[in-house]
């Protein structure tokens, strides 16, 4: 899937990012980034509001788990099931989100057990990036369900 296909689906199947105006920079196989504008997101303190950088961060770390099952072919329902957001430093313009597995030997076992139990968990991490600088962490355990459970 390239960035183009994603950033369809993602204002299409999830009308927040639209509203938010997330654009996808990149997808590859192991992270995916997602940018946002201050404009759309901002808060009475003309910073970025911490809700939007939450969305922006579980966006980019469910696209990726989105994308790579979609390029082995499988089909599930990916759900977030928890998460922790650290906030770093005050967002005040566009910034990123650049996601990644947290392990990513992980993947294989994630996918054999999908494949074997129609149930799987994987924890993914993404960096809030603002003007270069590190502004916020989050990580979450992303829970997909095949077919049956779909």
């Amino acid at each position: 899937m390239n960035p183009i296909e994603l950033e369809g689906y993602l204002h299409l199947h999830i009308p927040l990012s639209k509203a938010m105006q997330v654009s996808v920079l990149s997808v590859k196989n192991d992270g995916v980034v997602l940018s946002a504008p201050l404009a759309p997101n901002i808060n009475h303190r003309e910073t970025v509001f911490g809700g939007s950088v939450a969305a922006v961060a579980i966006l980019s770390a469910w696209a990726l788990v989105h994308t790579r099952l979609s390029t082995e072919g499988l089909q599930a329902r990916l759900v977030i099931q928890r998460n922790t957001m650290e906030y770093e430093k005050p967002i005040s313009g566009a910034f990123t989100a650049e996601s990644f597995l947290r392990r990513p030997e992980d993947w294989v076992s994630f996918v054999r057990v999908l494949k074997r139990r129609n149930k799987a968990r994987i924890t993914v991490a993404s960096h809030l990036v603002f003007l270069g600088e590190m502004a916020g962490r989050f990580e979450g355990e992303f829970v997909a369900l095949g077919q049956a459970d779909a």
